[in-house]
Order: C-alpha cells, then structure tokens, then sequence
C-alpha cells in the first residue's frame, strides 16, 4: 500500500497523486489518498474527484499505521507486521528530484508536493489518462473547446490573486510580469501559424490591460468556484501553452496531447533562491 498526502488546490492534488500513483504502479499495489488535511485547511478543497483517478480515499488506522503515531495500536500493530523500515518519506527541503523515490517499496506514506515530471514520467501515459476529468464539456466550455480545436490556439495563463495580494504567498511566489509574457508571445508568433492566443487568469482585467494581443485573443471568464478546473481542461485542449509559474497551468501544459506542442514556462518559478525548481519543466519545454 502507497499513501500520499493532499494538500493545496488542484495543481498540487495532481502532482501528489502522479507520483503516489507510479510509485504503486512500481510497487503493484495500491494507492491511498490522505486527504484529512482539508478538515482544516478551509482555502482548498479535494478535487480529485473530478478526475479519473484509481485510488481510495485512506482510512485513519492507515495513516497512523503508515505515518507514524504516538498511537499504542498502531505501534502494536507495527512489530506484528515486522515493519522495521522507515515507512513515513518526506520530501527534500529544497522541493529538489529526489531519485531515492523511485527505489522505494511499499508500504510507504508520501509527504510533500513532488513538483517534478521525473516521479512520474515512466508511467506518463497512463497517468496522463487517469488525470482526464470525469464529466462532459457542455455550454459556453464547449463551444469555447469547439474554437480551441479548430484553431492553431495556444493558452496563455496569468496567476495574479494571492501572488500578489497576500505577501506571504508574494514572497515565495510572487507573480511573473508583462515582460514574460511579451517575450512568450513573440517567441509564439514567429514558431505558430495564424496563432490564436485562450487567455485564462484571474485577473482578466490585469490582462486585457497589459496583454499586447492583437485581436485575435478570447479572454476566458466564465469558469469560477467550483467551475475552475474547466480551465486547466481547456488549456489542455489547446495546441500550445504559455503558463504561468503555477501548477495549475503547469498541467494544463502537460495534459495537452499535441506532440508538437510548443509549452514556454517562465525561468523563475518561485522568489526564494534555497528552493529548487530545476527538475520541474520538462527538457522539451521553452523556460524564458
């Protein structure tokens, strides 16, 4: 048995599963999701639900189990089990590829957020169709997927809110500026024929200020709430993406299944130098 933890919005929930879900695939076992953390942690809820996933939702007697408890039982149960190895793995300070991951055997319990392809590259295609999402396109989706198909289209998406209203967030986020973006479209202008250019932020006003898009640009606003996650599917429906510093968008990219996908990613991902993003964008992506 695999356990990971769930912690933040959808972007994160995807990047934890990814890796639980190879690491099982590795480990021809089963995958559980820990997702007590949304007891208490009210600016994100499980949204994995929305998605095509194969796994279960863990039990407590299985975190205890697996993750360590003060719990007489489960210490109990432990030496029944003859589990002397270390079950509970923590991922690396510095948010780095750690390559012990794909040694490991079960059981084991996965803490931290695994933002990188290498965890889950082996088993891409599978994964890539687990994280498909589990309900139909219908109205002004539709016919904005119907637009995206039948154009040479490419997502742009902007990450402001908290990146830059909340200086916590700020501080080890912070938004990228016009000046990517400029340079994004550029890049996507002289490689692309006949570009048309999704926008998906929110901050559209922000956007539709600074944006230098000609007037071929469809400034997408009406998925919110509850509704967010028809973005990352129509930015995965698009031939190319230019994401933000962001791993909602990040996906979005990833999910995208045009084999000549152009995807520009920004070259600072995060303000604080100590944490490492090296292994984050895939070599065939352009960071700029």
């Amino acid at each position: 048995m695999i356990i990971t933890r769930l912690i933040g919005g959808l972007g994160n929930q995807m990047f934890q599963y990814a890796a639980g879900r190879a690491l099982a695939l590795a480990n021809s076992c089963q995958l559980k999701l820990d997702i007590s953390t949304f007891d208490y942690y009210a600016l994100r809820r499980y949204e994995l639900n929305l998605l095509n996933i194969n796994a279960e939702i863990a039990n407590p007697e299985d975190i205890a189990l697996l993750a360590g408890s003060q719990f007489r039982l489960a210490r109990v149960v432990r030496r029944k089990l003859k589990w002397r190895k270390k079950t509970h793995f923590v991922e690396r300070k510095d948010f780095s590829f750690d390559p012990v991951f794909l040694s490991l055997t079960q059981p084991a319990y996965l803490d931290g957020y695994w933002q990188s392809y290498k965890y889950h590259e082996c088993y891409a295609v599978q994964i890539r169709d687990e994280l498909t999402f589990n309900t139909p396109l219908s109205g002004k989706n539709l016919k904005v997927a119907e637009q995206i198909v039948r154009t040479n289209s490419v997502s742009v998406h902007i990450r402001r809110g908290d990146y830059v209203s909340n200086p916590g967030t700020a501080r080890i986020h912070g938004s990228v500026g016009v000046n990517y973006y400029d340079d994004a479209i550029r890049r996507i202008c002289h490689e692309v024929t006949a570009p048309v250019f999704f926008v998906f932020s929110d901050d559209l006003t922000w956007a539709q200020n600074n944006l230098r898009l000609r007037n071929n640009a469809t400034f997408v606003s009406h998925n919110c709430g509850k509704s967010s996650f028809e973005d990352m599917r129509l930015m995965s429906l698009c031939k190319h993406n230019i994401i933000a510093n962001s791993s909602f968008s990040w996906w979005g990219a990833w999910l995208n299944r045009n084999p000549e996908k152009m995807v520009i990613a920004p070259k600072r991902w995060l303000n604080i130098e100590s944490l490492s993003t090296t292994d984050l964008i895939p070599n065939t992506w352009t960071r700029c």
